[in-house]
């Protein structure tokens, strides 16, 4: 089969015209799983404040003990009573991005 002479490259061009939307897709897509990812943290971090202030310990320790490092110093905790809430602000790419995104999470026990 011949190819008329104005089409080739045709494929290539599209490719290239493709890739700045590839490439937005997969941001995208890395973002959304940073959001989950510190959404599981934090629960991870309230549930583990709530057991050490079920268990008369220092929540505020073992909820940032939960924490891996690069965490830590994104994260907030408050405890009142026996509830604990921790709130994470996840990795971003863009600045005005980070600024916006925090995901929260909650875990309570009756108070000892």
């Amino acid at each position: 089969m011949t190819r008329p002479r104005g089409a080739r490259g045709q494929a290539s061009v599209e490719l290239l015209a493709t890739l700045p939307l590839l490439l937005a897709v997969a941001l995208v897509c890395a973002q959304l799983l940073a959001v989950g990812y510190s959404s599981v943290l934090a629960g991870n971090a309230a549930e583990a404040a709530a057991l050490a202030l079920a268990g008369g310990g220092d929540p505020h320790a073992a909820g940032r003990a939960a924490l891996p490092g690069w965490s830590r110093a994104r994260a907030r905790m408050a405890v009142s009573g026996g509830d604990v809430r921790v709130e994470l602000r996840p990795p971003a790419l863009l600045r005005e991005l980070a600024k916006r995104l925090e995901v929260s999470a909650t875990a309570s026990v009756e108070a000892p």
